[in-house]
């Protein structure tokens, strides 16, 4: 969603719905195709496959984040060159791994020792630190972020009562006015609509003898009955839900 407003800033309520819900079948779709790789990774164990995803792509989010709050030099630069060099680096035992396989004690991996020779826990652990360093690096070495930007929002500045200003404001407001002048042209539009329909109708009523009854809009008032059901339903799913996920960990 932020990336859509950001290609569309005037996209409208209804436009963002459809756009997640796309995105929701793209992302189960993905999902799907990706069982496969799951069987070959980790040796079919599902536990141990999240948990190595996790330390591949989870300690650059970690470290951008826990620097962000107590180093008021990090910047946007040097957390978005974490961020991507962090991702490189994760993705770099990531894929031989996928393509090697983990291997076991009877049947060993072919993928070298240097890139999967260490163990998923301990290579999120020096992922974390590469990451921070990278950070720091580029931080260091571009132009900081002022403190009017940073008040109340990292360790440092944590009691300060100055005011804040967003550093994307201008973006924001930009954004909102799109959608505002959006929303107020498909409101004109619709009024319009409106007011030709009522007329049209209005003029068909007066050339007939007999007024027409007016359309009365569908009740859509739910059963007490259905409603009781459907959460008696959603309460019977959840609990064999977590049974089964209890069970089968």
């Amino acid at each position: 969603m932020d990336i859509w407003t950001r290609i569309r800033p005037q996209a409208t309520e209804r436009e963002l719905i459809i756009v997640g819900r796309v995105w929701v079948l793209c992302i189960v779709a993905v999902s799907i195709c990706w069982i496969p790789v799951v069987q070959a990774a980790q040796s079919g164990q599902l536990f141990d496959y999240i948990q190595s995803v996790s330390s591949y792509l989870a300690p650059p989010i970690a470290s951008v984040f826990l620097l962000a709050v107590f180093v008021k030099r990090v910047n946007e630069t040097g957390a978005f060159w974490g961020l991507i060099g962090g991702l490189v680096i994760g993705l770099c035992r990531l894929l031989p791994e996928f393509w090697f396989g983990t291997g076991n004690c009877i049947f060993p991996s072919d993928c070298p020792f240097l890139v999967c020779g260490i163990h998923y826990l301990h290579f999120g652990i020096i992922l974390f630190f590469c990451t921070s360093v990278l950070v720091l690096v580029v931080s260091y070495c571009t132009e900081p972020i002022e403190d009017q930007h940073l008040h109340r929002l990292v360790f440092s500045l944590r009691h300060s009562k100055e005011e804040r200003k967003d550093l994307d404001w201008k973006q924001e407001e930009k954004g909102r006015r799109a959608r505002r002048d959006a929303e107020e042209r498909m409101r004109e539009k619709n009024d319009n609509d409106t007011a030709q329909e009522e007329e049209n109708s209005g003029s068909r009523a007066d050339q007939q003898d007999t007024p027409e009854a007016s359309e009365t809009r569908p009740d859509i008032r739910e059963d007490p009955v259905w409603k009781y059901t459907v959460d008696a339903n959603a309460l019977v799913m959840m609990a064999v839900a977590v049974f089964m996920w209890g069970y089968y960990a």
